[in-house]
């Protein structure tokens, strides 16, 4: 070994390189926690209709740690991701000193609640449930864990056959058997039952929908309860005169 000066000299270049990188490295680390590059400000992209300023402040003040190089952008894209109405964030470092947060925030679809009674929540618009609260005036789903996607999809079917005689779904309901009930604006309840293959939902609503105005003129009585279940007619149950057949 001592007999090979090329030898001693490539090792001694490969240590020379190896203590360069590694004092390179540590001076880096020392000059990233040095106060010189502290974060001063929080530029958030776009506006929110849902996320509070007060909201914004918190979640920053409780993940934003260290500076401009050490910050843990993951840990604080996670804080805001927590928020209520925020569906995704996106987080990165604006030189030299701040972070500018993008959110795309929840859009509320309806109210949602689990069959078996748990705490109502919201379903937005991709069929996701999320925790928040809201005021708006939106039907409410009712079905069991994991089927917002599915009575999402319901209803868009369903809103434009029962808008065609001037109603308003308030409730779509799916129960664990997979029968559905629609509660109109009215009050009025719609016993849908489950989809066959030879009685379509969307088949029988359609019927109801071109035959309700004559037999709401006939009875002259308001329904309470109309059952869609039958694959050639329906059932009228009357508010004041008793059981009606159409």
């Amino acid at each position: 070994f001592w007999d090979r000066p090329q030898l001693m000299n490539l090792i001694a270049d490969l240590l020379f390189f190896a203590s360069a990188l590694a004092l390179g490295y540590a001076a880096t680390l020392a000059v990233a926690r040095l106060p010189f590059f502290p974060l001063r400000e929080l530029v958030v992209a776009g506006p929110l209709q849902e996320v509070t300023p007060t909201q914004v402040e918190y979640a920053a003040g409780s993940a934003v740690a260290g500076n401009f190089f050490t910050v843990n952008l993951d840990a604080v894209r996670a804080a805001f991701e927590k928020l209520p109405w925020v569906r995704k964030a996106e987080v990165r470092r604006r030189w030299p000193n701040g972070l500018e947060l993008a959110i795309e925030e929840h859009v509320a679809a309806a109210r949602w609640k689990n069959a078996d009674g748990a705490e109502a929540r919201l379903v937005n618009r991709e069929g996701e449930v999320f925790a928040a609260a809201s005021n708006a005036a939106l039907p409410l789903f009712v079905g069991p864990e994991g089927t917002a996607p599915l009575i999402l999809a319901r209803y868009h079917e369903l809103q434009p056959l029962l808008e065609s005689f001037g109603r308003r779904p308030q409730t779509l309901a799916l129960s664990p058997r997979q029968a559905w009930q629609v509660k109109l604006d009215d009050g009025v309840l719609l016993d849908l039952g489950r989809d066959q293959a030879k009685s379509r939902i969307n088949d029988r609503l359609q019927r109801f929908a071109a035959a309700y105005r004559q037999a709401a003129e006939r009875l002259r009585a308001r329904a309470d309860v109309i059952d869609l279940r039958y694959p050639n007619g329906f059932a009228m149950r009357l508010a004041r005169a008793g059981e009606g057949k159409q």
